[in-house]
């Protein structure tokens, strides 16, 4: 069973994203999931992906497919005006907790834009936006700034925290961890929209 993610804007949320639940090849031609594993096969049009539940994903590239690296950040890359992406869980006083944060390049700014459920957590959400405030001098506190509202994140020190930079096929390797965005056809094809690949051993948090 994939688990499945409503995509939001162009990217992964990294990306593009999200509410929980499972699909099955064959299953509801054209919906868009999210599948994260590791590459075992590579040829010229297709990945064979050991996907995290336990299955083999044959999931095609074409001439569109966009890819990204992932690489490691630290808090000190992010500064005000960053555009980041984070799923996060709820704390009691109504603040967010981060699992991940990953930081996107200047031109993707503006990528799926908002606040929504994730599924990379009981009751996570995945928040993209501007950032206004950054205190790291108190708990690592991240104010993001979206259309339409605000969350303040606690980043704990061992949050994964990522760059998105522009990539190429060349990033596509066996053993290498990637998260991938695939639109499933009427004959249960998956074809990847988007595909986020771990540089330097570097495994996608989102």
């Amino acid at each position: 069973m994939f688990r499945q993610w409503i995509r939001c804007g162009a990217t992964l949320a990294l990306i593009g994203l999200f509410g929980a639940g499972g699909a099955q090849a064959g299953e509801a031609p054209g919906m868009r999931m999210g599948v994260r594993g590791e590459i075992a096969v590579v040829s010229p049009d297709t990945l064979k992906v050991h996907a995290n539940g336990g299955e083999n994903v044959v999931i095609q590239l074409t001439k569109d497919t966009r890819i990204r690296a992932v690489t490691l950040a630290n808090i000190e890359d992010i500064k005000p005006g960053s555009y980041i992406g984070s799923a996060a869980i709820p704390q009691e006083d109504g603040t967010l907790k981060a699992l991940e944060v990953h930081v996107f390049p200047p031109e993707l700014a503006g990528s799926g834009d908002g606040h929504r459920p994730f599924d990379l957590a009981k009751g996570s959400s995945m928040t993209n936006g501007s950032v206004g405030d950054l205190v790291v001098s108190n708990g690592r506190v991240l104010t993001v700034n979206y259309k339409g509202g605000q969350q303040k994140i606690l980043v704990p020190e061992d949050v994964p925290i990522v760059n998105l930079l522009p990539g190429d096929r060349s990033l596509l390797k066996v053993g290498v961890k990637i998260v991938t965005f695939v639109t499933q056809s009427a004959d249960g094809t998956l074809t990847a929209q988007s595909i986020s690949a771990g540089k330097d051993g570097v495994t996608p948090p989102m």
